[in-house]
């Protein structure tokens, strides 16, 4: 069974996520834990962790079936020890939020090395985050997102995120969440059955299915292999549908978190029942 949803506002607590989840017909669901623009922002009460259990409980949205983004300025791979050593300490943080809330993944950017570092050398760095971050905390599965690979981001081949999962040690906390914008302007062809088979192919053999825990479904204002990070309403890009409509039929997608991040959150509602309606 597939559950689709849309990353939802945290506006006014962040208890109003599982109700704004449920108000476009939502069966799964994103959100920032805190403000995303800022390090450290003031602790959950009592009263936000068990308004935001109760309305998760009312919605019917099971915990797997959320996936929380961290904070846009973490950066893991970051080639200054301080900056780093700073960007670890939110980090955690946002995993401790998620453990607060009775989440269970964590979605996170791998890291930027800024041209001062080489990519391997970053992908060590943010490795070697996770494996402290892991084992200062429980219960929380940490899910690498690939990138578009603008700039100096690491993450935009299946090898880097292979690399990733392979330096950490307890692999049974770690995952993968696909952006299909980010897959597509990263040089990765998704647009018809014959491409579509042939990157899935390529993942099962560089990371395996068993990694992926969440996808964020987003079509591409930019070209194929641009590195340009400018998500699409569904249908209105360069991906097209017939990507979705195969994505909707496929098992290996069954049971995650199908996350919209369009560019326009008054047709959530219409492209989640399109994605539906695309089932066989």
């Amino acid at each position: 069974m597939k559950y689709v949803g849309a990353h939802v506002s945290i506006e006014g607590g962040v208890f109003n996520a599982p109700k704004n989840a449920t108000a476009i017909g939502a069966k799964a669901f994103a959100l920032f834990t805190k403000n995303q623009r800022q390090w450290f922002t003031k602790p959950y009460s009592s009263e936000d962790i068990e308004k935001f259990k109760s309305e998760l409980k009312k919605s019917d949205i099971e915990a797997k079936h959320v996936l929380p983004h961290d904070s846009y300025l973490i950066n893991l791979g970051h080639p200054e020890e301080k900056k780093r050593d700073l960007a670890l300490t939110a980090f955690i943080d946002e995993i401790e939020r998620c453990m607060q809330l009775g989440l269970v993944q964590l979605n996170f950017h791998p890291g930027f090395h800024l041209g001062l570092i080489s990519e391997e050398e970053c992908l060590e760095n943010i490795a070697r985050c996770l494996n402290l971050a892991l084992a200062k905390t429980s219960g929380v599965t940490l899910i690498i997102e690939n990138t578009a690979g603008a700039g100096s981001a690491v993450g935009y081949k299946f090898e880097h995120l292979q690399k990733i999962i392979k330096t950490v040690d307890d692999k049974s906390r770690i995952g993968v969440c696909i952006d299909t914008c980010h897959l597509f302007v990263a040089g990765y062809d998704i647009r018809d059955k014959f491409s579509y088979k042939k990157t899935w192919d390529e993942f099962a053999e560089i990371v395996n299915f068993q990694y992926l825990h969440g996808m964020h479904l987003n079509d591409a204002k930019s070209e194929l292999a641009s590195h340009i990070d400018r998500h699409q309403s569904i249908g209105q890009g360069n991906i097209g549908t017939e990507f979705f409509s195969l994505l909707m039929n496929d098992p290996r997608m069954d049971d995650i978190p199908l996350i919209l991040e369009t560019i326009d959150p008054t047709i959530w509602p219409e492209e989640i029942k399109w994605l539906y309606a695309c089932q066989k």
